[in-house]
């Protein structure tokens, strides 16, 4: 079951109530109340316009909140300035200077900090080793790579040691191998260093990848914050089901309730059993969520409690395994994610098929 106390850690940063307005009528953000424990890496993730960014704003100092309250331990930071929250930030832009070297470049928060020439010199030579960029130390930002830049950018925002570190959208400038390189290497060094990390994204692989807790955002609101794991297995809402990964849906009614258990009914009178989602009943329209890695085809489906036929309309080759693209009553373009390995190459488009899964395979959702 999905487990969400975060009662161990000590709480760092708290929104209690923040609402935020730019024109006075339709709020951004929506009493968001949020928990981030010390040396936590929490990621605000949703589609544009769900709010995530403008928190991560306000966290900065960037933005002030229109209603509501965020605190810093003990401290309320409504009113502190973005320069004496000391926060580290990392944008998608890096926003390095382009005069300055690789080393002015991590230096200079030291600098404005006025920490001793002697110790700044010995802080960013050990963030280059960290970040292995020590032979490009006197290099200009313009002569570096994305990759080596967003580096460099990452370091200025640790090098000073910053109480916590915001990251807007770090990676979208990067190609996918060189994106998927750097998500490796932030985590790493949030483990290393003990960081607490606050990251913002609309990538939900990103967000899997890297998190300890994801907060997942739409219409200004956290639909719902849990590890990984639990938003990918036990969605609070069909929002997430939909946001989070690759689904399937299927619309019904939910037709009987045994604990958390139910009997749901879909398409042309066809029933399957499900996990049922938080709020509904017996008699309540459902719309059921099943992933497609846990559809079985033909003779991996013998024996599952819910089969039925369906018609394949394409294969989608992939490299380790193929998408299955099948219609099947109440959804025409429902997919099935099949091992290379246990493919039956016989298979033609056109050709109908028996699909299986499990009764825990399935979430019963709100049907909105």
């Amino acid at each position: 079951m999905p487990d969400n106390d975060n009662d161990a850690k000590a709480p760092l940063i708290r929104f209690a109530g923040v609402q935020k307005t730019y024109d006075g009528e339709s709020l951004v953000v929506k009493d968001l109340n949020l928990t981030i424990a010390e040396g936590e890496f929490v990621t605000l993730l949703g589609p544009s316009g769900s709010g995530k960014t403008t928190c991560l704003m306000m966290l900065a100092g960037f933005e002030n909140p229109t209603g509501g309250d965020i605190f810093l331990g003990e401290q309320r930071l409504n009113r502190v300035p973005p320069h004496k929250r000391n926060f580290g930030m990392v944008f998608q832009n890096y926003a390095l200077f382009p005069h300055m070297t690789v080393e002015e470049n991590i230096r200079y928060p030291l600098k404005t900090r006025g920490l001793p020439a002697d110790e700044a010199r010995r802080k960013v030579a050990e963030i280059l080793e960290m970040i292995q960029l020590i032979e490009f130390a006197r290099r200009r930002p313009g002569q570096l790579s994305g990759g080596q830049q967003q580096r460099v950018a990452l370091a200025r925002a640790l090098v000073f040691e910053p109480q916590l570190v915001l990251m807007d959208e770090p990676l979208g400038a990067l190609d996918k191998q060189l994106r998927e390189q750097m998500q490796l290497e932030i985590k790493h060094l949030h483990e290393t260093l003990g960081l607490t990390v606050v990251f913002v994204t609309h990538d939900q692989g990103e967000a899997l990848t890297m998190s300890d807790r994801v907060a997942v955002f739409n219409d200004g609101v956290i639909q719902q914050i849990d590890t990984p794991s639990n938003l990918y297995e036990y969605p609070a809402n069909s929002f997430v089901a939909q946001f989070i990964g690759e689904n399937n849906t299927l619309d019904g009614v939910v037709e009987s309730v045994e604990g958390r258990r139910c009997r749901a009914r879909f398409g042309d009178d066809l029933t399957t059993g499900a996990l049922l989602g938080p709020g509904l009943g017996a008699g309540q329209a459902t719309r059921l969520s099943i992933r497609p890695e846990r559809v079985k085809l033909d003779g991996a489906a013998k024996g599952l409690p819910n089969r039925l036929r369906a018609r394949v309309h394409e294969f989608i080759y992939l490299g380790d395994h193929l998408r299955v693209r099948c219609a099947l009553p109440g959804n025409d373009d429902f997919v099935a994610r099949v091992p290379v390995d246990d493919f039956d190459p016989r298979l033609r488009p056109g050709d109908d098929v028996e699909l299986g899964w499990r009764d825990d395979d399935v979430r019963a959702l709100d049907a909105s």
